[in-house]
C-alpha cells in the first residue's frame, strides 16, 4: 500500500519505522521487543517488510532485533563499515545484506533504493562495543554514529543515535535542512534534557521527537523537562512527544 504521506512509528527507546510515500520500509535501531513496548513480540512477528535497517552503534538496545528482521525480510543493513563487519562476524547478520554499497563511513553520502533514500552518517559521542550476549566480551564495532536520512519527495530525518551534544552539530544545518530530529534525552548514557535542547538549537530542525528515555531506571530525563528547556531557550522548533506504538504522518 502506498501512503499519501511519510509515516513515522515509534517502538520505544530509539527504535523507529519510517514508511515512505512509495511504500518502502526503513527501520532505525530496531529493538522492537524492548521492555517498554507491550506489543513488541507481536510487532516483530507481524513485520512482513523491511527494505533498510539502520543501526547507529553496537549496543544491544540499538542492534535489537536487526538480525532476525534481516533474515526474515531480506533488508539491507545501513551502518558504518566497521559496525557492519562486526555484526556479520559476531551476530550472524547475513553478509550479502551488509555489503559495501550500504555501509559508508561518517560524512560520505550513500544513495540507496534507486535514489529514493540518501544517507549520511554523522559523528556521535558515545561507545559502540558489540557483544553476542550479555556475558560476552564486547568487540570493536567502529565509531558510534547518528544518521541523516533524506527521502526523495519526503522529509529529511536526523536520528542522533546515542550521543552528548557537541559543537559540530552546528555544521549539520549548513549541509542539510532537517525536518524531523529524533533526539535522545534520557541522560546518564546520553545527553539529558538541557543538553538535548542545546543540540536542537544547533541543528535547527522544524520538529523534534524525544527518544531514549525511561526504558531503564537510570534514564531519568523526561519529555516534559526537555520541552521546558526548549521553551527556556526560546527555540522555534515544534516538540512532538510520541507514545510507544504511535504512528504519525510527517
Amino acid at each position: 500500500m502506498i501512503n499519501m504521506a511519510t509515516q513515522l512509528h515509534w517502538y520505544g527507546q530509539s527504535a523507529f519505522k519510517i514508511e515512505t510515500r512509495d511504500g518502502k520500509v526503513l527501520l532505525i535501531d530496531p529493538w522492537l521487543t524492548n521492555p517498554k513496548n507491550p506489543k513488541g513480540k507481536d510487532d516483530l512477528k507481524e513485520l512482513k517488510r523491511a527494505d533498510l535497517i539502520f543501526v547507529t552503534h553496537g549496543h544491544s538496545d540499538h542492534v535489537g532485533d536487526a538480525v532476525e528482521i534481516a533474515k526474515k525480510t531480506g533488508a539491507k543493513l545501513v551502518a558504518g563499515l566497521d559496525l557492519a563487519t562486526a555484526m556479520t562476524k559476531v551476530l550472524g547478520f547475513p553478509s550479502k545484506q551488509a555489503e559495501m554499497d550500504t555501509t559508508p563511513l561518517i560524512g560520505g553520502e550513500a544513495s540507496l533504493l534507486g535514489g529514493e533514500v540518501k544517507v549520511v552518517l554523522t559523528p556521535a559521542h558515545h561507545g559502540s562495543g558489540l557483544g553476542k550476549d550479555d556475558d560476552s566480551i564486547p568487540v570493536y564495532a567502529g565509531q558510534p554514529t547518528g544518521v541523516i536520512i533524506m527521502l526523495r519527495d519526503g522529509p529529511t530525518f536526523y536520528h542522533t543515535g546515542d550521543t552528548d551534544v557537541f559543537s559540530d552539530m552546528a555544521l549539520i544545518p549548513k549541509f542539510h535542512k532537517i525536518d524531523i530530529m529524533l533526539a535522545c534525552v534520557g541522560d546518564y548514557f546520553t545527553m539529558g534534557p538541557a543538553r538535548a535542547a542545546l543540540a536542537v538549537e544547533l541543528v535547527q530542525p522544524k520538529m523534534v521527537v524525544p527518544m531514549h528515555y525511561a526504558t531503564f531506571p537510570v534514564l531519568t530525563g523526561t519529555p516534559q523537562a526537555f520541552e521546558d528547556e526548549i521553551r527556556k531557550r526560546k527555540i522555534d522548533t515544534k516538540v512532538r512527544v510520541m507514545k510507544i506504538g504511535e504512528t504519525i504522518a510527517v
